[in-house]
């Protein structure tokens, strides 16, 4: 069963998905004018290719802090990466070797680059702006 905080972060991918976030659940999720984009086609590509995934943002916050998530199948959405500024922040050691991301905070964009794709790498993937989430983590009953 899903906490609430697991539920409020899979209804902000799809709000984000859609670019739906800052017009639904306002109070929730939006501080101000912040907003991602992202292009809403798939992708395709054939293993051992690079592909580059596009985010741009709004946002009236002087340091932007990005973080880049992916979701396969019907587990919940899984952290990659997070950016403060240029390629500074953190990466899961599992996506070191493959993944990066450089946030420009004049281009407002951040885009996530994977090399030597993999089967494995099939699945949707999503960029948000801090704070992702807001509210309690305690399990909804």
């Amino acid at each position: 069963m899903l906490n609430i905080r697991q539920f409020l972060l899979l209804l902000w991918s799809f709000l984000q998905r859609w670019n739906l976030g800052c017009g639904f659940f306002w109070l929730l999720f939006c501080r101000g004018e912040d907003k991602v984009m992202q292009p809403p086609e798939d992708v395709v590509a054939a293993e051992g290719d690079t592909v580059t995934l596009d985010c741009t943002f709004q946002t009236t916050d002087p340091s932007p802090y990005l973080f880049w998530y992916k979701q396969d199948g019907t587990s919940r959405p899984q952290f990659i990466l997070s950016r403060v500024k240029g390629d500074k922040g953190k990466t899961e050691d599992e996506f070191k070797e493959r993944f990066s991301s450089t946030l420009n905070s004049t281009m407002k964009s951040a885009p996530l680059k994977i090399q030597e794709l993999q089967l494995s790498d099939s699945a949707v993937y999503y960029c948000a702006l801090r704070p992702t989430v807001t509210g309690s983590s305690r399990s909804a009953h």
